[in-house]
């Protein structure tokens, strides 16, 4: 069992592990992620991050999951309209290219196919359950919601950074984004019209 930060310097503590092991793992993986860089650019030590999160894995563990819950919280999802939501997902990959990723060292080095996370650990039925009320109202086509879902988010990934032809930056002109933001739209709007 880990320990959890009582003191407010503990939580300070605790909140600059997450901060830098996150960047740590985005940038270097699970395996390539390194304890030490952790612990020194965290200010802390090693003593103290395996009291907060156990080990590596544990550590990785808590701040995907904790990606995981932040895409599904900042960016709700809105069955009703589908190509929206594409779109506030293309803004928030350009807000935070760490957490795709994160999720892209995680189907690398973890699970190769499959589901991303074991099905105790997905936070999508929520989502699934709106797509098929939407298909159910006839306001969106028909089909596996899963596979509805998927769709719309790859293509709200064409651009982020596990695109294999280009990966944007919050730093490119408002007006290049803006002209990605209304392709996209436009695109999963027909793509997931009722037929």
């Amino acid at each position: 069992m880990v320990d959890q930060p009582v003191t407010s310097r503990g939580a300070a503590t605790y909140q600059r592990i997450l901060d830098v092991a996150t960047r740590e793992f985005a940038e270097h993986g699970i395996a390539g992620a390194r304890i030490e860089r952790i612990v020194s650019a965290a200010r802390t030590n090693k003593a103290q991050l395996y009291a907060y999160f156990g080990n590596k894995d544990k550590l990785f563990d808590t701040i995907f999951f904790g990606s995981l819950e932040r895409i599904v919280n900042v960016v709700p999802i809105d069955a009703a309209d589908l190509a929206d939501w594409a779109v506030r997902l293309y803004d928030e990959y350009l807000r935070r290219p760490d957490l795709i990723r994160l999720a892209t060292w995680a189907r690398l080095e973890r699970r190769p196919t499959g589901h991303l996370v074991e099905d105790h650990d997905r936070l999508d039925d929520h989502k699934l359950r709106a797509i098929a009320e939407a298909q159910a109202a006839g306001r969106v086509r028909q089909g596996d919601p899963f596979d509805v879902m998927a769709l719309v988010i790859a293509m709200s990934m064409a651009w982020s950074p596990v695109s294999n032809v280009y990966a944007a930056t919050a730093q490119e002109p408002s007006d290049v984004h803006e002209r990605r933001r209304t392709l996209l739209h436009e695109c999963v709007r027909r793509a997931v019209a009722p037929k």
